[in-house]
C-alpha cells in the first residue's frame, strides 16, 4: 500500500494537538521536579506532653531546665485495674486527666464519646490546636488539598470495655478510625491514613507527609501521633522483654541507663511547601530538607537494633537534603536509655556524622526521653517539635540524669558532646538539625530540618502598626462560656506583645481561627483599648466597643495584610467520658 505522500516510513506527523499534549507533559514534569527539589516548611504545632506541657512555650521551658516529667500514675487512672497496677512498674509520663473531652465541640455525642479511644479524643483537640497555630481555619483546610497522616500504636481502651462492643466501639478504637475521624470531623478530603511502625511511628508520618507534598499529592499536609498508657497489661508485656527502667527513670547515654519508662504524649506539625508557605506569608517555625525511612532488615534479633541499617539511613535524610555531615550542629536521638540500644545509634551516628579526629565544631547529642520518658508512638515528632525550639532559641537544652557516659559508647575521636545544661549552639557548628526515631519493628526514620531562611522570616514578620490602620478584630467560641473564658486569655496575649505586633494578633485572631457560633467584633486601634474590652467581655459585660456578629457572616477587617502569630490555645469545655462501671471508683485507687 501507498505511503502518504507528506509522511515518511514508520513516522506520524505531530498536530497542534499532539504537540500541545507534549507542552503539557513537559511542565507537569518541571512541575514535579520543582515539587520535588524544594524543602518543607512547618507551619503550626500542636502537642500535649507530661508535665502539664500544651504549648511550644511549656516545652521549651521543661526542656531548657532539664525537667523530668516522669511521677506515679493518678490515682483517676487506676480504674478499672486498680491494683493490677501495682504489679508492673507503674511510674511513667503521664498526661493530666485524659478521660476528659470537648465532646460538644466536635458533634461528639455522650454515648459515642464514652466509647471513643481518648487517644482519638486528644487527636482532635491537638490537631484543631495545630491548625490554629498554622493560622489555618478548619473550612480553609478543608477546601484545599490537606492530608491527614497519624502515628498510633497502642489499643488500651478496649479493655475498658466490660460488655460486648457496639458499633460506636468498632468504629472508636480501630487505628483506622483515629484518621478517618479526623478527616470526617474537619472536612479534609486529600490522603488520611494511621501508621503503625511502633516507636518511629510518627517521625514516619512526617516522612510520608514529606512525600506527599513534594509529588503534589497534597498542598497541606498534617502529621504526627498519640500515645496513651491506659492499661497495666502493655507495660507488663514491655517489662517482660527487659526494656523497661525498674525505678522509672530514663538515663540515655549515661552509665546507669537500665531501660526506659512509657509515657504519654501527643504531637502534631501541620506542612506545606516552603515556597507556598512564603507566599501565603505563613509563620515558618522550621524547615526540613531531607528525611529518610528504612529497616533493620535480617539483624541479629527481630527487634534488635542493626547499626549498617541506621548508618545508612542518616546518610541517606543527608543526601536528601543536599547536605553533609560537617551541616550538622545537633542531633535529637532516639536515645532510649537502654545498654544495648544507645551504644548502638551512637556508633551509627558517629559513622554517618562523626568529625575524623573529633575536629572542628562539637555536635550536641540530646534525648527528649529523659525529660518525659518514652511516649512512644508520639515520641518521634516530639523529637522534632523540640529540634524546632532548639533551631529557634538556637541552643541545646541539657540531657536529664546524664553523669557518666556508658562504657560501651566511645565518643573520643567523633566530634559528639551531651550537654548537661542549656548551651547556646556552639559558633562554627553546623546549622542543621538531625532527628532520629527507630521503631521496635525494624522501621527507622530520620529528619533534617533548619532555621526558616531569614528572607522567609522577614516577609512573615509582624506588619508595623503605621503600616495599616488597624480598627479592631473578631473573636468567637462555641459557647458564652468558652468565649468569655478566651477573650480572657487573648487578653493576657495583648499584655505581652509589642504595639507593632496588634495588626498581626488582630489578623490571626480574625481570619486565621475557624468562626464559631458565638461571635463578636471587637472596635479598638490599638492593643490597650482592645486588652480592655476583651477583659470586659471575660467579666461578662458588653462593653460600647463590642457588638456582637452573626456566625454565619463573613468575616470583618478583610484589609488585615496576612501574618500569624502565637496566639492561646482554644479554651476547651472538657467533661470526663469513660465506661459507666469505670465511674465509680476502682478497687484499691
Amino acid at each position: 500500500m501507498e505511503q502518504d505522500s507528506g509522511k515518511a516510513a514508520g513516522t506520524v506527523r505531530a498536530t497542534p494537538v499532539s504537540r500541545a499534549m507534549e507542552t503539557i507533559r513537559a511542565l507537569r514534569e518541571e512541575l514535579a521536579a520543582l515539587r520535588g527539589a524544594q524543602p518543607v516548611a512547618v507551619v503550626g504545632v500542636g502537642l500535649r506532653a507530661p508535665g502539664g506541657i500544651e504549648d511550644l512555650d511549656g516545652y521549651w521551658s521543661a526542656l531548657a531546665s532539664g525537667t523530668d516529667a516522669v511521677r506515679p500514675i493518678p490515682q483517676s487512672r487506676r480504674a478499672p485495674f486498680g491494683d493490677a497496677w501495682d504489679d508492673v512498674p507503674h511510674r511513667g509520663g503521664f498526661l493530666d486527666e485524659v478521660l476528659e473531652f470537648d465532646g460538644p465541640f466536635f458533634g461528639v455525642a455522650p454515648r459515642e464519646g464514652r466509647s471513643l479511644d481518648p487517644q482519638h479524643r486528644l487527636l482532635l483537640e491537638v490537631v484543631w490546636e495545630a491548625l490554629d497555630d498554622a493560622g489555618i481555619p478548619a473550612g480553609r483546610a478543608a477546601a484545599a488539598a490537606t492530608g491527614l497522616y497519624v502515628g498510633i500504636t497502642g489499643q488500651d481502651y478496649r479493655e475498658w470495655m466490660s460488655e460486648g462492643p457496639d458499633s460506636y466501639w468498632a468504629t472508636g478504637n480501630g487505628h483506622c478510625f483515629s484518621a478517618g475521624r479526623l478527616a470526617h470531623t474537619l472536612g479534609l478530603t486529600g490522603p488520611a491514613m494511621a501508621v503503625d511502625t511502633a516507636c518511629s511511628s510518627s517521625l514516619v508520618t512526617v516522612h510520608l507527609a514529606r512525600q506527599a507534598l513534594r509529588s503534589g499529592e497534597c498542598d497541606i499536609a498534617v502529621a504526627g501521633g498519640v500515645n496513651l498508657v491506659l492499661s497495666p497489661h502493655g507495660t507488663a508485656l514491655a517489662a517482660r522483654t527487659g526494656a523497661l527502667s525498674p525505678d522509672g527513670v530514663c538515663r540515655p547515654f549515661d552509665a546507669r541507663a537500665n531501660g526506659f519508662t512509657r509515657s504519654e504524649g501527643c504531637g502534631i506539625v501541620v506542612l506545606k511547601r516552603l515556597a507556598d508557605a512564603v507566599r501565603d506569608g505563613d509563620r515558618v517555625h522550621a524547615v526540613i530538607h531531607g528525611s529518610a525511612v528504612n529497616h533493620d532488615g535480617r539483624a541479629s534479633g527481630f527487634t534488635a537494633p542493626n547499626v549498617l541499617a541506621q548508618t545508612r539511613l542518616v546518610e541517606r535524610a543527608l543526601a536528601e537534603a543536599g547536605l553533609g555531615p560537617a551541616d550538622i550542629g545537633h542531633v535529637e536521638a532516639h536515645g532510649t536509655g537502654t545498654s544495648l540500644g544507645d551504644p548502638i545509634e551512637v556508633e551509627a551516628l558517629a559513622a554517618a556524622l562523626g568529625r575524623p579526629g573529633g575536629a572542628g565544631a562539637p555536635v550536641l547529642l540530646g534525648s527528649a526521653k529523659a525529660n518525659l520518658g518514652h511516649t512512644e508512638s508520639a515520641a518521634g515528632v516530639l523529637g522534632l517539635i523540640k529540634a524546632v525550639l532548639s533551631l529557634r532559641h538556637r541552643a541545646v537544652p541539657p540531657v536529664p540524669h546524664f553523669t557518666t557516659l556508658n562504657p560501651r559508647i566511645d565518643l573520643s575521636g567523633t566530634g559528639f558532646r551531651i550537654p548537661t545544661e542549656l548551651e547556646p549552639w556552639p559558633a562554627g557548628a553546623g546549622a542543621y538539625a538531625g532527628v532520629s526515631s527507630f521503631g521496635m519493628s525494624g522501621t527507622n526514620a530520620h529528619v533534617v530540618l533548619g532555621a526558616p531562611d531569614p528572607v522567609a522570616e522577614r516577609a512573615a514578620g509582624p506588619v508595623a502598626a503605621a503600616a495599616v490602620a488597624v480598627t479592631g478584630f473578631e473573636v468567637s467560641a462555641r459557647t458564652p462560656a468558652a468565649l468569655r473564658a478566651y477573650a480572657a486569655r487573648l487578653a493576657a496575649r495583648l499584655a505581652g506583645i509589642k504595639d507593632e505586633e496588634y495588626a498581626s494578633f488582630a489578623y490571626t485572631v480574625t481570619h486565621g481561627r475557624t468562626a464559631l457560633a458565638t461571635r463578636i467584633r471587637v472596635e479598638a486601634c490599638d492593643r490597650h483599648a482592645a486588652a480592655a474590652a476583651l477583659n470586659a467581655v471575660a467579666e461578662g459585660l458588653t462593653p460600647p466597643a463590642v457588638r456582637e456578629v452573626a456566625a454565619d457572616t463573613a468575616p470583618g477587617f478583610a484589609d488585615l495584610p496576612r501574618r500569624v502569630v502565637d496566639l492561646p490555645a482554644y479554651p476547651w469545655e472538657r467533661r470526663r467520658y469513660a465506661p459507666f462501671d469505670a465511674e465509680r471508683p476502682a478497687a484499691g485507687g
